[in-house]
């Protein structure tokens, strides 16, 4: 999940629900309240540990802590090879990206029925929104910490839908190349520190960035998670054509990302095209062998 997570058109949400615990990832999620975070921080006091166990079997601790474990180390695998490409190959990077997206969104959108004026009208909210966030004629408020948390929350709640990934969300805020490069210092700074070559000074500023969006990522469970399940249940056809709308809207996203150290002349052209088009042999075979995406 986390490997999928990292990469834009390939969601974790799907990897879950291919191998079978989709049902019990939501009900986790969905387990994860404020109510019960307390009564296991409350836990010291003995008077209040039987309360603590009850709301640990509850979140399903011995799922989500295995599974967490997991998702953290694929995705600090996957930061550092993705800073190191966004540096020395963007376009090979945002081109194999692009494709991956575009893919993704022809995927899922196959999947989904256009069978009134309504579902039209979603789609092309969700495409129309997501393009204009990713040219920057929308732009979230703040920057800077609390654009990090916004990051954390948005991208955490795509978990909760099979074709939507994190990274995907994070290319549309443009946050996903930064992100990575945090994670990646932060990680480096801390080996140094174990092998006693590092200071705290130089794990101080990455390790912030990290704390921010992973506090980010735990309200967006707590909140926009929740939203988009209750949107999911009264109208879900009509979300999940937003949804989907989304990830078609983000298809350019990338190419902005080329853009800001190459110009478009027509090797760079000839080379994203390629390399987007590697993207989506790779996202229609992952298709064709898990028997056909579905986004319900």
């Amino acid at each position: 999940m986390g490997t999928a997570d990292a990469l834009p058109g390939v969601s974790g949400g799907t990897v879950a629900l291919l191998l079978g615990f989709y049902g019990r990832l939501i009900a986790a999620i969905t387990a994860l309240t404020p109510g019960r975070v307390s009564a296991v921080v409350r836990g010291y006091d003995p008077d209040r540990r039987g309360q603590a166990r009850e709301a640990l079997v509850e979140i399903d601790l011995v799922f989500l802590l295995p599974l967490g474990v997991g998702m953290v180390t694929a995705v600090a695998l996957i930061a550092g090879a993705v800073s190191a490409l966004a540096n020395s190959h963007p376009v090979v990077l945002y081109g194999f990206f692009t494709g991956l997206i575009a893919a993704s969104a022809v995927v899922l959108f196959r999947s989904l029925e256009f069978a009134s004026a309504e579902h039209v009208l979603a789609a092309a909210a969700g495409t129309g929104l997501a393009v204009l966030v990713a040219s920057n004629v929308i732009q979230l408020p703040g920057s800077g910490p609390l654009l990090i948390l916004v990051a954390g929350a948005f991208a955490i709640s795509a978990m909760i839908l099979p074709g939507v990934s994190g990274a995907l969300i994070l290319i549309l805020i443009g946050q996903y190349e930064f992100l990575s490069t945090e994670l990646t210092a932060f990680l480096e700074a801390l080996g140094n520190l174990v092998s006693g070559g590092g200071t705290i000074e130089a794990a101080l500023e990455p390790g912030t960035t990290v704390v921010l969006f992973v506090a980010g990522g735990f309200v967006g469970l707590l909140t926009i998670a929740r939203v988009v399940r209750r949107a999911l249940e009264y109208r879900r056809d009509l979300t999940l054509l937003f949804l989907v709308g989304l990830v078609a809207g983000s298809i350019p996203a990338p190419l902005y990302n080329i853009a800001e150290t190459h110009a478009w002349t027509t090797s760079v052209v000839v080379s994203t095209a390629m390399w987007a088009l590697l993207g989506a042999v790779v996202l229609f075979g992952l298709d064709t062998l898990a028997g056909g995406f579905d986004p319900e």
